[in-house]
């Protein structure tokens, strides 16, 4: 790992999209101020005063925006010659983190790991890398990629191991987008259909047999169907954050003015934030919203399809992937379009470790459209 930056430095003044930082910093920002109107109620229920959320997720904007500009000043090649490196120190995170007496437990997860004031999220973590690591191994097999058994078994197996210790905190909503950014990334390398169609069938048996090995998971997809079954149980968040986005309206109740905050909606700045947007906002504005992460995604799947180098292509389609099937789960959630997950909103959501991750891939995305193009 130990690889002079220096080597890997910029040598050119060519500009980057300078759009995706611009958007990454105008949707973070919006992030900030939806995070202080939604987490008041249970910030000041919790710990007696009303910013406690805000400042520890301003602390990660802060933190993410310097890693973020980080990135942009460092060749993205550099990556591909440290992953398998990022990649041990990746699935040894998500070891310790199910250790008992080193992961932090809430809500019967345990997910997070405690240093000093903060916590840190491996699966977060573990998304980035591992595209990282995708990316290198992908474009390093090239024309191999169609080959079962010398070009994706190996891919598969670390995919594997890294399944395995997520699906132990439990997590299988975070193992679903890692599972379907790595599915994409293979297809945009060139596998064929029929390494595709016996992947796809391996994971519709696996996430079966998940679910129903899981009685809570079950009851999220009964729910999904019929959210009336259990008003007061399973169907409680998303029947709240279904009355939630039908107050708002056209044009929202107002900033500051959400009413299902109070302690009604369960993890109001956290998976539901989208709901409070749109009864605070109203969905004129909350579409807003959404049309800059589309706008963020269609520029990065832009800054892919224009680089001519395929490790880049894949790492910049990687980041594509993994920010449009966040945003689409959560949304679908919240909407009841999808079974209930706990998929934040990528820039927008409650979570350091998400909003540093992100952010930071989105600096080296940056990188690839000043150097891969």
């Amino acid at each position: 790992m130990i690889v002079s930056l220096n080597k890997y430095r910029e040598k050119s003044r060519q500009r980057g999209d300078l759009w995706i930082l611009f958007l990454v910093i105008l949707l973070s920002l919006i992030g900030l101020a939806m995070i202080s109107s939604a987490s008041v109620v249970v910030s000041y229920d919790r710990y007696s005063y009303n910013t406690y959320y805000l400042t520890k997720q301003a602390v990660s904007f802060g933190l993410g925006a310097m890693l973020m500009i980080f990135c942009t000043a460092i060749d993205y090649k550099y990556w591909s010659k440290i992953s398998v490196s990022l990649l041990v120190i990746g699935i040894a995170l998500l070891a310790i983190v199910i250790m008992p007496g080193f992961g932090q437990k809430i809500a019967g997860a345990q997910r997070w790991i405690e240093i000093g004031p903060f916590t840190l999220q491996p699966s977060e973590v573990i998304k980035l890398i591992y595209i990282i690591y995708a990316a290198t191994w992908l474009s390093s097999k090239k024309e191999q990629i169609r080959n079962l058994f010398s070009g994706l078994l190996p891919f598969a197996i670390v995919l594997g191991i890294i399944g395995f210790l997520i699906i132990s905190q439990p997590n299988l909503s975070t193992l679903l987008v890692i599972i379907a950014t790595a599915a994409s990334m293979v297809i945009v390398a060139g596998a064929t259909f029929s390494h595709l169609a016996l992947a796809g069938s391996l994971l519709v048996v696996m996430v079966i047999s998940l679910i129903q090995g899981a009685g809570y998971r079950l009851q999220r997809i009964l729910t999904f169907f019929n959210p009336s079954v259990d008003p007061l149980g399973a169907g409680y968040q998303i029947n709240q954050a279904l009355i939630t986005i039908g107050s708002g309206g056209w044009w929202g109740l107002g900033f500051g003015q959400s009413r299902q905050k109070y302690l009604y909606l369960p993890q109001p700045y956290i998976d539901t934030i989208f709901a409070v947007i749109v009864e605070e906002l109203g969905f004129i504005r909350a579409s807003l919203i959404i049309v800059l992460l589309l706008i963020l995604i269609y520029k990065i799947f832009t800054i892919a399809l224009n680089s001519k180098e395929p490790f880049g292509r894949l790492l910049a389609s990687g980041v594509g992937f993994w920010i449009a099937f966040q945003t689409f789960i959560n949304i679908g959630a919240v909407t009841g379009l999808l079974p209930l997950t706990g998929i934040p909103l990528p820039f927008i959501s409650y979570g350091g470790s998400s909003l540093i991750m992100l952010m930071a891939s989105v600096g080296i995305v940056y990188n690839v459209s000043k150097y891969g193009e």
